[in-house]
């Protein structure tokens, strides 16, 4: 099997990419290792924000919003985000919320007493929060369908419940090794989500990207005056949205690294506790143990991407590392791979999220983390 570009992963990035990468009249094949939207993209929040403090991440979700928002199938929600900001951080965000607003963010900065007109909150601590009326939510395995769709229509094909086995370079080809036989390609996209680590070892490339597990803890039914927009308390960590009548909320837990799998219950009542004393309301809610779930995080040292053609190996990009900013980023992201590939320059600057950062020593963007 021949192709210009094999892509590694058909999660968001991957099918998105594909898609770009086809439109281009590049020979594109995705392989799978199980299906579509499968790992990390169907199992997320799925929310979409462009409340970021780099230029990078702001335009890669601005520009990404745009286009969901222009795609009846995905299913974008401007439901908002609003973000509460503790009195140490309030000066920084101020700058970052400025920065928003100069490219093109309609960021609103709020007192506290203002926000409670979105939800009731606990404002000690505080020093004012913001809230973005774009950003929102969207159905992830729904987009990632569409992507498939439109990257099938522009001639791609996907290879879905077959993995990579081994990968090796052979003069200006990729060798990669499937169940379904041999792939020859001239360029390689890593959009293996958290599994890029091991797909860049296979390679023999160092790629620090590993496995983080996060739950998503869904509520009963909860009478509320309006859906709750996204909240993220910056101080504890806790977020939460509506669901329909429900509300999911979650909170990282930074030592759950690793390919841990299932519900790990002890984290509810750590979690619980934060969201309560911020949302003293939450403690009538009651918890639906089966819509709970699980997925996971895709970390990176810096919890930045990693993005572009990896430095002293031809034909290799890597689309990964997004620590839970895959989906936000995803349709921006395609559009940058597709550059890449053909050699122009891309229409972010993505600089910030090369691959140069790490051996340059450099810990890369300090951004807001949800």
């Amino acid at each position: 099997m021949h192709a210009d570009v094999a892509i590694i992963g058909a999660g968001i990035i991957g099918a998105a990419s594909a898609w770009r990468l086809a439109q281009r009249g590049l020979k594109v094949l995705v392989l799978e290792q199980g299906s579509p939207a499968g790992g990390s993209t169907g199992k997320s929040a799925a929310g979409v924000r462009a409340q970021f403090a780099t230029p990078t991440n702001i335009l890669l979700s601005h520009y990404s919003i745009q286009e969901y928002a222009e795609l009846p199938q995905s299913g974008y929600h401007a439901g908002g985000y609003l973000l509460l900001i503790p009195d140490t951080q309030w000066a920084a965000h101020q700058k970052s919320v400025a920065l928003q607003q100069q490219l093109g963010v309609p960021t609103q900065v709020l007192t506290p007493a203002q926000a409670q007109l979105h939800t009731v909150f606990d404002q000690a601590g505080l020093g004012g929060c913001t809230f973005c009326s774009t950003d929102g939510s969207v159905d992830a395995h729904g987009l990632t369908m569409t992507y498939v769709s439109q990257a099938r229509g522009a001639g791609a094909r996907f290879l879905l419940d077959t993995p990579v086995t081994h990968i090796r370079q052979q003069g200006e080809l990729w060798l990669l090794s499937t169940p379904a036989g041999t792939v020859q390609a001239r360029l390689v996209l890593n959009a293996a989500g958290a599994w890029a680590g091991e797909v860049g070892t296979k390679a023999g490339l160092n790629i620090p990207v590993q496995p983080a597990r996060r739950m998503v803890f869904t509520t009963g039914p909860v009478k509320l005056p309006k859906p709750l927009p996204m909240v993220f308390d910056l101080d504890s960590g806790v977020w939460l949205r509506s669901e329909g009548e429900r509300l999911i909320m979650g909170r990282a837990d930074p030592s759950d690294v690793g390919w841990q799998e299932g519900m790990d219950w002890s984290w509810l009542e750590p979690t619980l506790e934060a969201a309560i004393q911020r949302f003293p309301w939450l403690e009538t809610a009651t918890l639906d143990r089966k819509a709970s779930w699980w997925g996971y995080y895709e970390v990176t040292p810096d919890h930045q991407a990693i993005v572009g053609k990896m430095p002293g190996v031809d034909g290799w990009l890597n689309a990964c590392g997004f620590s839970g900013h895959g989906v936000m980023h995803a349709a921006a992201i395609a559009r940058v791979v597709a550059q890449e590939a053909v050699g122009e320059t891309p229409f972010i600057d993505i600089d910030p999220l090369r691959y140069d950062r790490f051996a340059q020593g450099h810990r890369g963007m300090m951004d807001i983390q949800v």
